[in-house]
């Protein structure tokens, strides 16, 4: 089968003499990661790679799991005498079971016996607030959450550096460090890399306002550019970011490819002045190794991203002039994290036999062991049964939707909040991590549905008007982040025209059959980060005569075990028309 490069490089024009005839070219490697999300076991996932003889053009290949990013890492760093292993955010958040019913000390346990030395600080790491991030960082067992820290063993933090250059308290003080420097060598070999790490200036949008209250997210690129000369006044020959925003690319997938590259990032790289040489990025899942001089010539930036859960990991390569103190040539490859075959629902994914496979690395093997023996008393507790499958298979034409599972995580709110008057609910596209996939029998376990709402969000019923909740559903289709399907819970409907202005695009809403009343109050359920402003649905922030209820995985656990098997709701609730 014939297959593409996977190993795409991107290098900087120049050769490796000094440019003052001195001292040979210092090589430093840079291993980079982002958006891990405590993917401690093998996720179950691909990664799909360029294959033309295949019908779509693309295989997949089984990856991830930490056991093998481990093993990945040390065969990267074996070829280099110096290295820094870095990663750009969210690697903790929204995790597996194994790590967050343990508050993601055993993902931070991981990247101690990794050696990551950096990470810049992503959105998920404030999950649950600034005081227990900062708990992650220095240790301990202090209480900042309703979920008990050190259950397993005494947590005694992370060894690497959180970087948050663009996040600071009102008073001006930085939450953590923005730069870091690491120096390789000595003598006249001597040659320093100078860090920048933050997170994307969106972040209130997509946290909890109560875990970072206090806190301001600043202009990314305006940060990287005060930090940049400061470094370059330290000694640093070399500046790496790190940063929690990203793009896309299209065409055929290619770990290493950088077709047609769209999003933030661009705007962010577009306005940086001189001084970068590689950014490290993520937040969107997406992989790639761009040149992105032949984007924009005025930036000659070597941009990465090594998509998500540790399915890959990306080798970059600095060759760095000791005597002139500057970068004279810069490669990447995304390295696949080749781990187990494993059954899928379409079929067998198995082993690229033509490509590397990584050995689990038996400490972490047995360290994730530990842990995954300690959680199976949760995680595979049968709670309920279910027809078949659901997921967020694509309805009336948005890729940000919630489809069959949105649909029934909004019918289980709705029924755990009737107590409270609740008539409507609403699920967030993207509050739903993975499928739910019940057993042969229909068997759902309380880690299928965990996996599925990972957040520990509780449910808010509040009082909106008609009038209020159009201008609700509105904030999904405006110019504020990308388009968002809200999805409703059973007698609600609503059409969509994206043909239509800004601001009246919801052409029209219907519950129980009869079209919603703009001067009647409604009594409408949300999970507590949209209640809270989440994904910029900031009117839901008002909160008009709110109750308090349980938390969302409870309440769809109850749902399904009261009805065993519970259907998989069928029905087209959002519909779009016009353009």
């Amino acid at each position: 089968m014939a297959v593409l490069p996977l190993l795409a490089a991107c290098a900087q024009p120049g050769g490796f003499k000094s440019a003052s005839g001195g001292a040979a070219p210092v090589t430093v490697g840079i291993i980079a990661l982002n958006d891990f999300h405590g993917a401690l076991e093998p996720p179950r996932t691909a990664v799909l790679v360029p294959a033309p003889g295949e019908a779509d053009g693309v295989r997949p290949v089984p990856a991830g799991g930490a056991a093998f990013l481990a093993s990945a890492v040390d065969s990267i760093r074996a070829k280099y005498p110096n290295s820094a292993t870095v990663a750009a955010g969210d690697l903790i958040g929204a995790s597996q079971i194994t790590s967050s019913l343990f508050l993601d000390e055993p993902t931070i346990g991981v990247l101690n016996r990794i050696g990551l030395d950096f990470n810049a600080v992503g959105n998920h790491e404030f999950d649950n607030g600034t005081d227990e991030l900062l708990r992650k960082q220095n240790g301990g067992c202090a209480q900042h959450t309703a979920r008990k820290p050190c259950q397993v063993e005494q947590f005694k933090g992370a060894r690497f550096r959180y970087l948050a250059a663009s996040t600071r308290r009102a008073d001006g003080t930085s939450l953590f460090p923005a730069t870091a420097i690491k120096t390789f060598g000595k003598g006249r070999q001597a040659v320093k890399v100078g860090f920048i790490g933050l997170t994307l200036k969106d972040t209130p949008s997509l946290v909890s306002p109560d875990g970072i209250k206090g806190f301001n997210f600043g202009d990314e690129a305006e940060a990287i550019n005060a930090e940049v000369p400061r470094l370059r006044a330290a000694g640093a020959d070399a500046v790496v970011v790190m940063i929690h925003e990203g793009g896309f690319t299209a065409g055929t997938p290619d770990p290493s490819g950088c077709e047609k590259l769209t999003g933030p990032i661009k705007g962010i790289l577009d306005r940086l002045n001189p001084g970068v040489d590689v950014v490290v990025s993520g937040h969107t899942h997406w992989s790639y190794v761009c040149d992105y001089g032949a984007i924009n010539p005025k930036q000659p930036i070597l941009l990465t991203s090594a998509g998500v859960y540790g399915q890959l990991v990306t080798d970059i390569t600095l060759e760095i002039d000791p005597v002139a103190g500057r970068v004279v040539a810069k490669r990447a490859r995304n390295v696949i994290v080749q781990s187990d075959p494993y059954q899928s629902p379409r079929g067998f994914v198995d082993e690229a036999k033509d490509l590397p496979r990584f050995a689990a690395r038996p400490d972490v093997a047995e360290y994730v062991g530990k842990y995954s023996e300690a959680a199976k008393a949760y995680s595979l507790r049968p709670v309920g049964k279910l027809a078949g499958p659901v997921d967020r298979a694509p309805s009336a034409g948005f890729p940000n939707q919630g489809g069959p599972e949105g649909n029934l995580i909004a019918d289980a709110q709705l029924g755990a909040t009737l107590g409270a008057g609740a008539q409507i609910a609403f699920m967030n596209p993207f509050g739903i991590r993975k499928p739910i996939v019940p057993e042969a029998d229909g068997t759902v376990t309380f880690g299928s549905i965990y996996a599925a709402q990972p957040f520990n969000n509780t449910l808010i019923t509040q009082s909106l008007t008609g009038a209020e909740l159009k201008a609700v559903l509105e904030q999904g289709f405006d110019a504020s982040g990308p388009h968002q399907v809200l999805s409703p819970s059973a007698g609600f409907s609503y059409t969509i025209d994206l043909s239509r202005p800004v601001g009246d695009r919801i052409v029209a809403m219907t519950f129980n059959g009869q079209a919603i009343d703009p001067a009647a109050t409604y009594r409408v359920t949300t999970n507590s980060f949209l209640a809270g402003g989440g994904d910029t649905f900031s009117l839901f922030t008002r909160q008009r005569d709110a109750v308090v209820g349980m938390p969302d995985i409870d309440a769809l656990e109850a749902w399904l075990k009261a009805v065993p098997p519970r259907a998989v709701p069928g029905e087209d609730r959002v519909k779009r028309v016009g353009g």
